[in-house]
This record gives structure tokens, C-alpha cells and sequence, in this order.
């Protein structure tokens, strides 16, 4: 089964997900954007077996320590969509404008499409394409779970910003109905930022898609 563990991180209280099998422990870290000594604290805590790192969308809250981090532990990055190249090659910059630690430069040993699957240990999870915030945004979702891990694309009561380059408003609306809604109601989103919740309470609720 399927177990995580979200960790906020960078002043941006980003949420970074230690996702593992509780088989083998064998563990991805998703969005590691920074605070790495303590991502790594919580996992040697966990007794977990880092693998891989998995990344929703290149902006610097969630990919801003992936290149560091691979380097320290050899592992593979994985993902996001090829879209979201021209945010990796912008990391340095974005760090500046943030005020954040310089950002390592990575290319990803994997880029992941709509339909794709990852896996960790015995369990795999299903990437769905979602753009809008950004033009290479992915989504990890395990049916078995009933856990989506959606980085910006929806909120709790909100939805991911669209005025940064290469976001698109229309496009953020169809991934959100198209992609995410048809995976349940009761099925349970981590955000990357702010709490939990589920996608049938935001289509109740959310005032920006509430009622699609």
C-alpha cells in the first residue's frame, strides 16, 4: 500500500510529499523545493529508502532543490512534462527573484507524458497531463490509494495561478474537469500548498470550478 508524508518547505510553504511502499520502503520524494535537510531528516526518520524524485512542474517552490538533491544521492528525477524546459533552464533566475538559494541546474533522466506510469516499491501511480499553471504540469495518481498529488493545479478552495508565462486559464479549467475530476469524488488530492481535500467537496464548493 501506498503510504506519504507531506513536508512544507521554502518560505513558500510549498508541499513536499515523501511518498513510499510499505513493503519495501522503497520511497520518492515529490517537489523537493528546498529545505533538503529536512526532507532527508524526515526520511532517515521514516526509515525510508529514497529512489527517485518525482516533480509536478519546474517553478523554483517545487523544483528548486531537485538538482541539488540528485546530485548528493545519485537518484533519477523524474518528470515533469518536456513543457516546463524552458522553467528548468530558468531556475537560476527564478531563485534570484525569489530571494531563494541558488538552484542546481538538472536535466530530468525521464520526462513523463499523459498516460505514463511511476513506481515505487510495489506500488504504481498513473501521470495525467494537466497544463494551465504551467505548460508542463503533471499529476500522480493512484487509484489504489485514492490519492492524487496535483501540485498547483487545484486547491483547497482555489485554483493555481495562471499569470505566470505559459500559464493558461482555460487550459488550468480543462485539466481540472477533464483529468482530475473522473478520478473521484471521494478520491483524496494533496495540493502544494495548503491542506488536503477532495475533489468532490471543491466541485460543491470551490468557487472557481464549483459546479463543473
Amino acid at each position: 500500500m501506498l503510504r506519504y508524508q507531506t513536508i512544507p518547505v521554502t518560505p513558500f510553504a510549498q508541499n513536499c510529499s515523501l511518498v513510499w511502499c510499505d513493503t519495501t520502503r522503497e520511497a520518492a520524494v515529490i517537489d523537493p523545493g528546498g529545505d533538503l535537510d529536512d526532507v532527508l531528516a524526515q526520511a532517515e526518520r521514516l526509515g525510508l529508502d529514497l529512489r527517485q524524485i518525482w516533480l509536478t512542474h519546474a517553478h523554483i517552490d517545487h523544483a528548486g532543490g531537485a538538482g541539488e538533491l540528485a546530485e548528493r544521492l545519485g537518484l533519477p528525477i523524474i518528470g515533469p512534462h518536456p513543457g516546463d524546459q524552458f522553467w528548468i533552464d530558468a531556475l537560476p533566475q527564478q531563485s534570484r527573484m525569489f530571494g531563494f538559494p541558488p538552484a542546481w541546474g538538472f536535466a530530468p533522466t525521464r520526462w513523463l507524458h499523459d498516460g505514463d506510469t511511476v513506481t515505487v516499491g510495489a506500488c504504481a501511480l498513473q501521470v495525467r497531463y494537466c497544463p494551465g499553471h504551467t505548460p508542463g504540469h503533471v499529476v500522480f495518481y493512484s487509484p489504489e490509494a485514492k490519492r492524487a498529488f496535483v501540485g498547483d493545479v487545484l486547491f483547497a478552495g482555489s485554483i493555481g495561478r495562471t499569470d505566470f508565462p505559459g500559464g493558461d486559464h482555460q487550459q488550468l479549467i480543462d485539466s481540472i474537469t477533464q483529468r482530475l475530476w473522473p478520478m473521484g469524488d471521494d478520491t483524496v488530492f494533496i495540493p502544494g500548498h495548503g491542506p488536503e481535500s477532495t475533489f468532490g467537496r471543491e466541485r460543491r464548493t470551490n468557487p472557481f470550478v464549483g459546479g463543473t
